[in-house]
């Protein structure tokens, strides 16, 4: 067996830029290792590439059942992805979930509606027999009407 490679090492011309330049590369074979895998693994997951290093290929998906099926067969798909060029050197699928992009919420704003007299008097009423004096403040700020 082949003594793994650290893929995450600093060189000497990755101290000069902050590693950004080392960090986009790594991006890049990351994004081309996505494409590779993806037709292979359960579909129809996205499957994404996060990281490869010491035989260990992370991938990330959205959606849980698809995730057990790869983890639950891991052995079938490392043999089947360890065939390719690009990946000889894999032992272990590491599976982890993505949560999926948020869409922009519209932004609909409820109207304030006051308290009626009658609801903060209630409120009042009862925060003066409570014992608790967290809850009971709470209910006297709630019969204040204050935000």
């Amino acid at each position: 067996m082949s003594e793994p490679v650290n893929v995450f090492q600093q060189t000497r011309k990755h101290l000069k830029t902050g590693n950004f330049s080392f960090l986009s590369s790594q991006v890049s074979v990351w994004q081309k290792l996505t494409k590779l895998i993806q037709p292979v693994l359960p579909q129809p997951e996205q499957w994404q590439v996060v990281c490869y290093q010491n035989g260990v290929l992370t991938v990330t998906g959205e959606n849980q059942a698809m995730i057990s099926q790869l983890a639950y067969l891991q052995q079938q798909y490392v043999s089947q992805l360890s065939q390719m060029n690009e990946l000889k050197d894999l032992t272990k699928l590491q599976v982890c979930l993505r949560n999926p992009p948020k869409a922009t919420p519209l932004v609909t704003e409820k109207p304030e509606r006051a308290l009626s007299p009658e609801t903060c008097d209630m409120l009042r009423n009862a925060a003066d027999f409570i014992s608790d004096p967290k809850l009971s403040q709470a209910l006297l700020r709630l019969a204040s009407n204050k935000k």
